[in-house]
């Protein structure tokens, strides 16, 4: 339920004796809800601010006439156990359900002889055989550059990507000195790397590459089966989210921004929140980096300016709304045009009257980003007619674009040394958010292990034993 000012209450206050520690988390993107979650199930009172009048952070949902649009499409793998684990904490599971066995359908429309479709996708065998019969098959490349996929493969699954020299190259170099050609970066590892790492691979890290494809295609063979919400985003990380903290008492204050943090003489910490300060014994910060900085208190971090040296990368996406049908498979992804990833959003939208919605998802975005709604007409909407031959001469509904210019942050090389953890110099305060050390880059998989981090590490110090979802009891 919410109050008048737009602040979510729970229906019912918690009944907990002995005056249970109270933790305040700044943030209710996937990390904060995280982090809120896991302190309220072991017993921890939590107050929840989030600036925004919804929860979700960047992954969330909004109105436009009769559409509810997805700020972008978001996917996530079989591999992404917390994730998971966050959907079936707030019974939103069935809601996002995981393809059966990869299967990702990649059509290049810039080939000599016409357009080709090729797949992506895995048997049943075990790793690394689950990928074989795919990649023997896989149009997009020569049968020497197919071979030298598998030795690039080999020398991944090698690799550790925590180790600190990884993260001082770039992946581009890596490929190149295992004999990786131009076109096989395109068709294959930038296909995968630009969705997951949001960067082409001269300007990703090796050590996140690495990790991306080795736990990703290297790691057992569902690793990499796709899932994605069947329902708008807001209704997994805000409305369901929203419930799951309102059963356990959780306040979660919305349109509520945290102005001030310090830390008294007797350890506790004040929240300055406009008209309220906020005492609470631990406060876990779950807002993007520059939010952090400001807010953090002197002696938290050794250089707490090193957080503003964490770069970010945008991400664009089209939505495109046609008079008839011109796609049949739930999604696909591009080569030989500017098009990277088209997902159908029609039944997730509410689209009515028989038409379809599709939205163009592009990653590592720095060019088109800021451009002009028609000139992204122009570009794209051509694009599109190339790729699927029924959008040509079809009505165009709707065109419109969302932009998220600091959508994650940005996997350069380096970036490894500048994410922080989750435990901070100052006792009581908390790091998280997809960009500190999680080991993963900036999705939502990301996001809720450092929610995890933070929580736990928060937990220990508060003396409360509690379970690590991916792990044993602590």
């Amino acid at each position: 339920m919410t109050d008048d000012d737009g602040a979510r209450r729970p229906a019912t206050a918690r009944t907990d004796t002995d005056h249970p520690p109270h933790a305040v988390v700044v943030g209710g993107g996937l990390a904060g809800i995280t982090a809120a979650l896991q302190l309220a199930d072991s017993g921890v009172r939590v107050t929840l601010l989030e600036g925004r009048p919804r929860l979700g952070g960047l992954a969330f949902s909004f109105r436009r006439g009769e559409l509810t649009v997805d700020n972008g499409q978001h996917v996530y793998l079989r591999c992404c156990t917390a994730y998971r684990w966050f959907l079936d904490r707030v019974e939103g599971a069935a809601l996002a359900p995981l393809q059966r066995r990869l299967d990702v359908p990649v059509l290049d429309v810039a080939h000599p002889r016409g357009p080709r479709l090729g797949r992506l996708r895995r048997s049943g065998l075990p790793v690394p055989l689950h990928l074989a019969a795919s990649l023997a098959t896989y149009p997009h490349l020569s049968l020497a550059e197919r071979a030298s996929v598998g030795r690039a493969a080999l020398a991944l699954k090698s690799l550790d990507p925590a180790d600190p020299a990884l993260d001082g190259i770039d992946f581009a170099t890596w490929l190149g000195r295992h004999g990786q050609s131009a076109r096989t970066i395109e068709a294959l590892w930038d296909l995968v790397g630009v969705a997951t790492l949001n960067a082409t691979a001269p300007h990703a890290s090796m050590g996140l590459a690495a990790m991306v494809f080795k736990t990703g295609l290297l790691s057992e063979p569902g690793a990499a089966d796709i899932g994605w919400a069947h329902v708008p985003l807001g209704e997994l990380h805000d409305t369901l989210a929203g419930k799951a903290l309102d059963s356990l008492g959780v306040r979660t204050a919305l349109r509520t921004k945290a102005e001030r943090i310090t830390r008294a003489e007797s350890g506790r910490w004040t929240v300055e929140v406009p008209g309220e300060r906020i005492e609470a014994d631990a406060v876990v910060l779950a807002v993007p980096q520059r939010e952090t900085r400001d807010l953090l208190p002197e002696g938290a971090l050794d250089d707490p300016d090193r957080l503003l040296d964490i770069g970010t990368a945008p991400i664009l996406n089209v939505h495109v709304v046609y008079d008839r049908k011109v796609l049949r498979q739930p999604f696909f992804a591009a080569l030989g045009t500017p098009v990277q990833w088209v997902f159908d959003r029609t039944d997730s939208s509410g689209l009515k009257g028989g038409g379809q919605y599709l939205a163009v998802s592009q990653s590592a975005a720095q060019d088109d980003v800021d451009l002009p709604v028609a000139d992204l007409r122009a570009r794209y909407l051509p694009e599109l007619e190339r790729l699927l031959p029924a959008a040509r001469g079809a009505g165009i509904r709707d065109f419109f674009v969302t932009r998220e210019r600091t959508a994650t942050f940005a996997p350069s090389p380096g970036v490894g040394r500048l994410r922080p953890g989750a435990r901070t110099h100052a006792p009581g305060l908390y790091l998280a958010g997809a960009w500190t050390a999680t080991g993963w880059p900036a999705t939502m998989e990301g996001a809720v292990r450092s929610g995890f981090s933070a929580a736990g590490a928060a937990l220990s110090a508060l003396g409360r034993r509690h379970e690590h979802p991916l792990q044993e009891a602590v």
